[in-house]
C-alpha cells in the first residue's frame, strides 16, 4: 500500500490544507510516500482524477461473500481522530485487512468527496451536513448517515471570528462595510454565519466584502490587514490564542448550539447492496472513536503523523475542554443536524429537507 500524506507547507509548521470546507481537491506538494502493510490504499487526488470520477477501487482476495472486499473511503483532515486510528494503527482493528480493506484517499474539504460520492468514484466520506445536502439536492446523491466525528460541545471550541485587538470592530454591527475572511463562500459555516449577521441588522450579501481565506491562513491574513475579521478553527486558532493580538468577536455557538460539523456517509446504493460490510466498517469507526478518546496520549501521536503539527500545538487543545466535542459512540445527533438544514433552509442555501431521508434503520454507529 503507498499512503500520501501532507507535509508542513506553512511558516507555522502546520500543513496548508487542514479546511474541511475547501471545495478544491487535495494537490500536497512535497508529499512522501510511504510503506505500509497491504490493507489498503491511501492517496490523495487531483481535480482531473475526481473529474473523470476515476477513483477506482483497489480489491485483493475477492470473495462471493463480503469478505475481504474493498471500501473506497475519503478523508481530510483535521478531526477525524477515528479514521485516524484505523489508519495508523490497523493492527488495533482485526477486521481490517482480513474481513475487508480499506482504500483511503484523501481530499481537501468535505464538498469534492460529496462530488466523487455523487459520481459513483467512493463508498463512504467525510461529509458536513451543508455538502451532503448540496449533493442530494444538487448531485441526485442518495446516502446514509452512518457516524459522526465532531460537534460544538457547549463551553467547548466554536468556530469564531476573530478580529485584532486594538480593532474598532466591537460587534457584529460593526462589521457593516468591512473586509470579512471565510473559509469557503457556500460552505458549511456559512449558514450560522449570515444568521448572525442578519440578526444583528447586517446584510451579509451588501452589506460587508465576504472573501475566501482557508483556514491554515486566516490569522496571518487578519495580522497583515488583508481581512479586518476572519473565521479561526483549530488547531490555527490555538497557535493565534498563544501568539496573543487578536481577540474574538462572535462565534457560531451563538447562532445554534451543538453544531455538527463532519459527519461520516455512505452512499444508499453501496450500503444497501453491501449491508454487512458497511456494518463491519462502521464497527471499525465506533471501535476508533472509543480508542482515541480513551488514549490521549497515543491519540496525540496518531494525529501528528497525520496532521503532521507538533505534538505541543496539539496538545494545548486536542480532546480538551477547549476543543470541538466527540460522541464516544461515533453517534449522529440527527435532530442536531435537522437544525442545521433548517437554519440553511431559513438562509435560503438550501429548499427544506427532512434527516430522516439519511438514516438507516440499523446501519448507524454505535455498532459493537
Amino acid at each position: 500500500m503507498s499512503r500520501r500524506t501532507a507535509e508542513p507547507s506553512g511558516p507555522h509548521g502546520l500543513p496548508e490544507c487542514l479546511n474541511h470546507e475547501t471545495f478544491e481537491a487535495v494537490g500536497l506538494g512535497g508529499a512522501r510516500r510511504r510503506r505500509s502493510s497491504g490493507v489498503g490504499t491511501m492517496r490523495t487526488v487531483s481535480k482531473w482524477i475526481l473529474a473523470l470520477g476515476a477513483a477506482a477501487a483497489v480489491s485483493a482476495g475477492a470473495s462471493p461473500s463480503w469478505a475481504q472486499q474493498t471500501i473506497r473511503v475519503g478523508w481530510t483532515i483535521p478531526a477525524e481522530e477515528s479514521k485516524y486510528w484505523m489508519m495508523r494503527r490497523q493492527a488495533e482493528f482485526p477486521n481490517l485487512g482480513k474481513a475487508y480493506n480499506i482504500e483511503w484517499t484523501q481530499f481537501q474539504g468535505t464538498a469534492p468527496m460529496t462530488q466523487a460520492l455523487a459520481a459513483g468514484a467512493l463508498d463512504c466520506a467525510t461529509q458536513a451536513p451543508l455538502s451532503l445536502a448540496n449533493g442530494v439536492v444538487g448531485g441526485n446523491l442518495k446516502a446514509y448517515i452512518v457516524a459522526q466525528h465532531v460537534f460544538e460541545k457547549p463551553g467547548g471550541f466554536s468556530v469564531y471570528w476573530a478580529v485584532k485587538d486594538d480593532s474598532p470592530i466591537k460587534s457584529i454591527a460593526d462589521l457593516k462595510g468591512k473586509t470579512v475572511g471565510i473559509s469557503v463562500i457556500g460552505g458549511g459555516t456559512q449558514g450560522p454565519f449570515n444568521l448572525l449577521l442578519k440578526q444583528n441588522g447586517v446584510d451579509p450579501a451588501k452589506d460587508i466584502k465576504l472573501v475566501e481565506v482557508g483556514f491554515a491562513v486566516s490569522e496571518d491574513a487578519l495580522r497583515q490587514g488583508r481581512v479586518d475579521a476572519v473565521n479561526m478553527n483549530q488547531p490555527f486558532a490555538a497557535r493565534a490564542e498563544a501568539k496573543g493580538g487578536t481577540r474574538k468577536l462572535f462565534s457560531l455557538s451563538q447562532a445554534m448550539p451543538n453544531i455538527v460539523h463532519i459527519l461520516e456517509a455512505c452512499r444508499a446504493d453501496f450500503v444497501d447492496k453491501n449491508p454487512e460490510l458497511v456494518k463491519a466498517y462502521v464497527r471499525d469507526i465506533t471501535s476508533g472513536m472509543k480508542k482515541a478518546l480513551a488514549n490521549r496520549e497515543e491519540t496525540l501521536k496518531v494525529v501528528n503523523e497525520v496532521l503532521k503539527a507538533p505534538i505541543p500545538v496539539l496538545e494545548t487543545y486536542l480532546l480538551k475542554d477547549n476543543d470541538f466535542g466527540r460522541d464516544p459512540g461515533a453517534a449522529p445527533n440527527f435532530p442536531a443536524i435537522q437544525k442545521m438544514l433548517d437554519i440553511y433552509a431559513e438562509t435560503g442555501m438550501l429548499p427544506k429537507l427532512d434527516v430522516t431521508q439519511f438514516k438507516h434503520p440499523t446501519i448507524v454507529a454505535p455498532l459493537e
